[in-house]
């Protein structure tokens, strides 16, 4: 084999995995798995996993909130329709703690906790968030863009799906369906 046959063939292989690697990517598309099954009237049962509580000692899971209705946001202070949608998630936790009927539960996805603090401090965000730091919860939810907010029933069924910033229409429709 010719010198000059060597850097070709290299050339070659490295060509081939960068395009492998490229349509791995592109060929997993979105998994829209539970959005289907929401649409379709059932309520998947939500997925839970312990994270760290954001600015206090201790982890929160889904499962904690069993027997209430718990709406889980996904947010990055980054985020511009996350600090958009911040008084809707305020009012849905408000209402939701004078009804006594549940709490609003944020995920900070894959982010620094001091960018989450002051997104929390400066939005004067009320309800506790976790941190979602490797983004393993929002792979469980099928969640890459943000925001996104799940409702989840006293059972632990998802009940409603928003992706992208939710309004108060749409969280009241979601909650009077998980609350109902």
């Amino acid at each position: 084999m010719s010198r000059l046959s060597i850097p070709a063939i290299a050339a070659v292989l490295a060509v081939s995995l960068v395009a492998l690697l490229a349509y791995g990517v592109l060929a997993k598309g979105d998994d829209t798995s539970l959005d289907e099954a929401v649409s379709n009237g059932e309520r998947p049962t939500a997925p839970t996993r312990a994270l760290p509580l954001l600015g206090a000692a201790g982890e929160r899971s889904m499962a904690d909130y069993r027997g209430q209705v718990l709406v889980l946001n996904f947010w990055a202070a980054w985020c511009t329709p996350c600090k958009a949608e911040a008084p809707v998630l305020s009012r849905t936790y408000e209402r939701l703690r004078r009804e006594k009927a549940g709490t609003v539960l944020g995920v900070t996805y894959r982010e620094a906790s001091p960018n989450s603090l002051k997104f929390v401090r400066d939005e004067s965000v009320p309800y506790p968030s976790v941190r979602d730091v490797e983004g393993e919860l929002a792979e469980d939810y099928g969640t890459h863009k943000l925001p996104e907010t799940f409702v989840i029933d006293r059972e632990g069924r998802i009940a409603g799906i928003a992706r992208g910033q939710v309004d108060d229409d749409t969280m009241t429709k979601m909650l009077d369906r998980a609350l109902g």
